[in-house]
């Protein structure tokens, strides 16, 4: 007997993204990938949330924004969303709107690195961290990095690399029916003998 599949009820359009990453709906805006900027995607609407998916594949997800007032409008960014274009172009961290909703850890060590020359670059490629490793073993590293008063790149990586280190593998148990019982001796005399009849030929 087949299980059957649940029905997943969704209505489907199709949008536009706008040159600064935002589709709209309902008179609110919803950021995706830079990457898909000026490019058709699809919209997947549900009852409490949209789906934004391009090529086979969800790009974007949010909590669907539902306020009836005529003069209500609201933006709602995914900082992720932005980081290519940061990578570009650092500078924008200082005062990009989708860059106002950063996580606690991230807005202190933000505080500390813009304060000092290069300090956009290098917040940039700590945030683009999260693309190789999980969100929150990064934003644990930063933190621990501003709770020793060392806010840098170089620290944030080392601890990272210890959060994520692999434990070593488990001792491998070979059974008794593998262990030597005779130990292998050295036998010189058949390599002298091997030697002779390379020497013969």
């Amino acid at each position: 007997m087949t299980v059957p599949v649940p029905f997943d009820g969704f209505v489907e359009h199709t949008k536009r993204v706008s040159p600064t990453c935002l589709i709209n709906f309902e008179r609110n805006r919803y950021s995706v990938p830079a990457s898909f900027a000026n490019r058709p995607v699809s919209l997947r609407v549900y009852a409490d949330h949209l789906v934004v998916a391009a090529e086979g594949n969800v790009i974007a997800e949010h909590q669907r924004i539902i306020d009836r007032r005529h003069d209500f409008s609201r933006t709602i960014y995914d900082w992720r969303h932005y980081l290519s274009v940061l990578q570009r172009k650092p500078g924008a961290l200082r005062n990009g709107a989708p860059f106002a909703e950063f996580p606690e850890g991230f807005k202190r060590l933000q505080s500390a690195l813009l304060k000092r020359p290069g300090g956009d670059r290098e917040m940039v490629e700590i945030l683009a961290l999260v693309l190789h490793h999980d969100e929150q073993a990064v934003l644990t590293a930063v933190e621990m990095a501003l709770d020793a008063g060392v806010a840098s790149k170089q620290h944030v990586l080392n601890l990272l690399g210890r959060l994520v280190e692999l434990p070593p593998p488990a001792p491998i148990d070979a059974p008794q029916a593998l262990v030597l019982k005779i130990e292998p001796l050295a036998n010189v005399t058949r390599y002298d003998g091997l030697r002779e009849v390379r020497d013969a030929a």
